[in-house]
């Protein structure tokens, strides 16, 4: 069983709920405001994680109080750390609106614009059991840094187009599988640049690898609390159940229920206030 190495972002989710979202120059009266662990790198970290696989972290966090909270949150999950702490610069945090069905977030970088490759040489024994899972909430110049390094390495990568960026097409070419939202696919196939293979995320259908569609359990409208996280909460799964040697199918399947089940709760993480 190999482990699962995410390079990628550490937040704080700044969680408000409205009833309707504000125009540009309208107030309106928010239901409640929550502190919440974020980020995609350390959402699908622990989505991993709770595959019962080793996951090593590897970011950024600034030298304050929302960064030790972070890396303590973290490290009491079994979440192993090469996470530097950058002074003088704020944790990363997104700001979330949401009513329940769909959310809009300015996400401010902060010490996740620091998030450095050179940390993944103090891995030992990297391999072809391990796998690189990275996004794009941290530099794209570090992102494809990492992904070269890995493959020297054998290790096998999957890369999250998210938020869509266009990376150099070797980089494009060594993941397996790229996953990326149907919202971003014409333009990723604008590209000309090809992976070894493609999940296509497709919402209530489901994903689709590779051509193939794997559906995934329908939740009720009246049942949905909130959709922030659902998609790292299926990529971290479907990752963690890969490393553990599950087929494409099952952890397409897997991932999907975890998905499923994300939604029902408040917040991209299980029991995710700060």
């Amino acid at each position: 069983m190999g482990r699962v190495i995410v390079l990628g972002s550490i937040n704080v989710d700044l969680e408000t709920r409205v009833d309707v979202y504000p125009q540009p120059g309208e107030k309106v009266v928010a239901r409640s405001l929550g502190r919440h662990a974020g980020g995609k790198g350390a959402n699908q970290a622990l989505a991993a994680r709770a595959q019962g696989v080793d996951v090593v972290m590897v970011g950024a966090v600034g030298d304050d109080d929302a960064g030790r909270a972070s890396l303590n949150r973290l490290h009491a999950r079994g979440i192993k750390l090469e996470v530097e702490r950058v002074p003088r610069t704020p944790t990363g945090h997104a700001i979330v609106l949401t009513d329940g069905h769909s959310n809009a977030i300015a996400v401010v970088p902060g010490a996740n614009a620091a998030v450095d490759a050179r940390a993944l040489r103090n891995i030992r024994s990297l391999g072809g059991d391990d796998i690189l899972l990275t996004q794009l909430e941290t530099p794209a110049a570090t992102v494809a840094e990492a992904v070269r390094y890995a493959k020297r390495y054998g290790v096998r990568v999957v890369l999250n187009l998210a938020p869509f960026s266009v990376l150099p097409s070797d980089v494009i070419a060594m993941a397996d599988p790229l996953i990326i939202p149907a919202a971003d696919l014409e333009a990723f196939r604008a590209t000309g640049a090809v992976p070894v293979s493609l999940v296509v995320l497709r919402g209530k259908e489901g994903v689709e690898w590779d051509g193939v569609l794997h559906p995934g359990p329908i939740v009720p409208d009246a049942d949905v609390v909130d959709t922030i996280g659902a998609s790292d909460a299926l990529i971290g799964t479907l990752v963690g159940a890969l490393a553990r040697g599950a087929s494409n199918a099952a952890a397409a399947r897997l991932g999907l229920e975890a998905a499923a089940e994300n939604v029902t709760r408040a917040g991209a993480q299980l029991d995710p206030r700060l």
